[in-house]
């Protein structure tokens, strides 16, 4: 499919979504981190027309990351009449939370929760607008290895370009006009303090990860499905106790 096209169809599945559901939504609500996922969903809920509000929700943030995100909500501002932008620096309440949780740390120290508060916060904003929770996983990361975190970026309402790989969002950010220098940067979750991309904490680039996911004998194939293994309890539903009555 082509990438005009591909554009075309997500813009009006979002904008019929908020025409058909009961909940009647006024605005569309998106976090941006100044990564291509964000980006390419922010921009295509600005296509719709819809009232389109995007956080930028800075914690502990790498600089760079943070004007990465900065950029783009200053380019859709300049882009689009339906925009709204608010940066809302988090650091306060992940200090607070953190230290009264500072007795259950573990390996992975407070890296997912950073993604469940800014999940919270996306939700308080949507309530209060009366809108959605736009969600930014693709096809690799949510259906593929479940690179995301449980009710932190997983939690939303909807999800766009969930059946999009990432060399299709890439695809879509340069159709779409998103800055270069987002397009050219390295995918990264932005949960840890230093830096770490995803391609260090998944041991694998996007690209190996599409070919693993698409073909069975592919060199990458087992490493692949450990990753996703892993992860299942993520992309399976809820686990429920159910009785023959």
């Amino acid at each position: 499919m082509i990438v005009e096209k591909r554009a075309e169809i997500i813009t009006k599945w979002i904008d019929d979504y908020c025409k058909n559901t009961s909940f009647d939504p006024k605005s569309l609500v998106v976090g941006i981190s100044g990564g291509i996922d964000s980006s390419v969903v922010s921009t295509l809920c600005a296509k719709t027309g819809r009232k389109t509000i995007v956080l930028t929700m800075p914690i502990k943030q790498i600089k760079s990351q943070h004007d990465l995100s900065l950029e783009h909500a200053k380019w859709l501002k300049n882009n689009f009449k339906n925009v709204e932008h608010h940066l809302l620096q988090m650091d306060k309440i992940f200090d607070s939370f953190s230290q009264a949780l500072n007795g259950f740390n573990n390996e992975h120290g407070f890296a997912n929760s950073r993604a469940r508060l800014r999940m919270a916060t996306l939700y308080q904003v949507a309530a209060a607008n009366s809108g959605i929770v736009v969600g930014t996983g693709n096809k690799v990361e949510d259906f593929g290895v479940g690179f995301y975190t449980k009710y932190g970026d997983g939690g939303v309402d909807i999800s766009p370009i969930a059946d999009c790989t990432k060399t299709q969002v890439w695809e879509l950010g340069k159709h779409l006009g998103v800055s270069d220098s987002i397009v050219n940067s390295q995918p990264t979750d932005g949960l840890w303090d230093d830096g770490r991309n995803d391609v260090q904490q998944l041991g694998m680039t996007y690209q190996e990860l599409e070919k693993a996911m698409n073909n069975k004998n592919d060199v990458n194939y087992k490493k692949y499905l450990k990753i996703r293994e892993k992860n299942l309890h993520k992309i399976n539903p809820i686990p429920v106790c159910k009785f023959d009555e």
